[in-house]
């Protein structure tokens, strides 16, 4: 076939720039385009949390994420002028991830950050470069991505195509995929405030006042706020009054005061989910595929998270070390946890912005009772590392091959040792002991050909000292069995997902 790249990338948010330097750093021929002139400006995804930020580490740019961003120590809910007290994020994690608590870093700087590395690695993205049209041909070995570019019109091929482009997604509707799901009845509102009081500082702010409710994360600088909440307002109403309405709204409800804004917008929530991840050689990631209320900070971790699953996985069959059967797992891995995420989102989006009589009953009179009693407690109550575990996306299972030995750490991401991550920045297969011998690792490592590496026994136990593992590429364990049946067990599974 005659191609300029490997793979098309359409759309350079944060999931389809993620899927883009990961492919990049694998090795892959990469283009991305954008029918923008340029980066986004406005940001309504905000938090980065702790599976990311184990992502880009794997990725060596943990540290310039971090240094662009910064930590939510606290979130601190309340009811109008009031505040409940405050519940620490700082050291929810601590022990479960080297990136504990919740990070803040505004989706701009994220894509920004992206962006610098993919170019830096050999990357190519073409702003102002709209798809006009989408073909699969020559029995479905090679994708035309036809488009209307500064240039005039082009036609790019390549093997493969990542659709990256948000909830009106182009190249889904491309393949004739439905977006199953609602559209929220309320529209919402976003603004980059300056010079705010009325905030917890140094905090995320979530308060709700009869039939409002809002949200506030601090941006670093005193007084940089971004606030989100309902708009309530007609759609034909201009942002500039729209924006007058909501500061006063802001101040008579919650006590809450802006002298400006660096930029204002309005949207709606979304709960979407379509029907598949993948045509042929085709993908949807991040917003293409899932759209969901931003309720737990999920929706932009959960993009990068699609694109880097499906970038391993790309990348080893452009390799040749695993067969186009094996991209099935794609889907089947990541569409349940977008599933699940829609659904969970969106029935405590329902709850909060309910305007029914009975939810008016629980905001106004039930929650500035308990919650005040509750939120100290909230934390033993439903077991800090449990719910932290949901939240940072570090629980995350999914469904591998049942030879191997059963264990909780099969399926899901390599559970952190204090030690062991720097391993997983190799990207490769990898054998893992941890107290077992040596020696045995050694052995099973050059039998299925794959890296070994021995470790000390788990000080937090979630790894078994009478075991092996295999971990995949992307740091997820595939597998693990004791040393005597791992070199058989550890073949059968990377068959199994390799489908070569």
């Amino acid at each position: 076939m005659n191609v300029e790249y490997d793979v098309i990338v359409v759309g350079a948010g944060p999931s389809g720039l993620m899927a883009a330097v990961c492919l990049a750093t694998l090795g892959v021929r990469v283009l991305v385009i954008d029918h923008k002139d340029g980066p986004t400006r406005e940001s309504r995804a905000l938090a980065l949390q702790a599976r990311s930020l184990e992502i880009f580490d794997q990725l060596d740019i943990a540290s310039r994420v971090l240094g662009e961003g910064n930590p939510a120590p606290s979130i601190c809910p309340g009811y109008g002028r009031r505040v409940f007290g405050s519940l620490s994020l700082a050291r929810m994690g601590t022990g479960v991830t080297p990136y504990p608590g919740l990070f803040i870093l505004e989706q701009s700087k994220t894509e920004r950050i992206l962006r610098d590395v993919f170019l830096a690695r050999g990357g190519e993205i073409r702003w102002g470069c709209r798809m006009r049209d989408l073909r699969v041909v020559d029995e479905g070995q090679l994708v035309e991505v036809v488009c209307d570019g500064r240039a005039g019109d082009e036609t790019i091929r390549a093997r493969w195509c990542i659709g990256a482009d948000g909830a009106s997604s182009g190249v889904r509707n491309a393949l004739g995929l439905s977006f199953e799901g609602v559209t929220n009845e309320l529209s919402f509102f976003v603004a980059d405030a300056r010079d705010a009081a009325g905030l917890v500082p140094d905090a995320i702010n979530m308060r709700i006042h009869g039939d409002d409710f809002i949200l506030g994360f601090p941006m670093g600088a005193p007084g940089h706020f971004r606030i989100l909440g309902v708009a309530d307002a007609p759609d034909a109403l201009p942002d500039a009054d729209l924006e007058r309405l909501i500061q006063r709204r802001l101040e008579e409800g919650f006590g809450i005061r802006y002298s400006e804004s660096t930029w204002f917008s309005r949207y709606r929530a979304h709960h979407r989910l379509a029907t598949h991840f993948r045509v042929g050689p085709v993908f949807l990631v991040g917003d293409a595929a899932h759209v969901h209320s931003p309720v737990g900070a999920q929706g932009m971790n959960t993009g990068l998270q699609d694109a880097h699953n499906l970038a391993f996985k790309l990348a080893e069959v452009i390799r040749g070390t695993a067969g186009v059967a094996s991209l099935a797992s794609y889907e089947a891995e990541r569409r349940p946890v977008a599933a699940i995420l829609v659904k969970t989102t969106d029935a405590a989006f329902v709850r909060l912005t309910s305007r029914g009589r009975i939810a008016g009953f629980v905001r106004d009179r039930v929650v500035p009772v308990i919650a005040p009693l509750a939120l100290p407690i909230v934390p033993r109550l439903v077991g800090t590392e449990r719910l932290y575990g949901y939240l940072s996306q570090t629980r995350i299972r999914y469904r591998m091959p049942s030879v191997s030995a059963r264990d909780k750490a099969v399926g899901r991401r390599l559970p952190w040792t204090g030690s062991n991550y720097a391993a997983v920045r190799r990207t490769n297969w990898q054998v893992h002991s941890y107290g077992a011998p040596g020696a045995d690792c050694v052995r099973v490592a050059g039998a299925i050909d794959a890296d070994p590496h021995s470790f000390n026994r788990d000080p937090h136990h979630r790894l078994s000292d009478r075991r092996l593992y295999l971990v995949r590429p992307d740091g997820f364990v595939a597998a693990a069995a004791k040393p005597g049946r791992a070199s058989e067990v550890f073949l059968a599974v990377r068959a199994s997902l390799s489908a070569v």
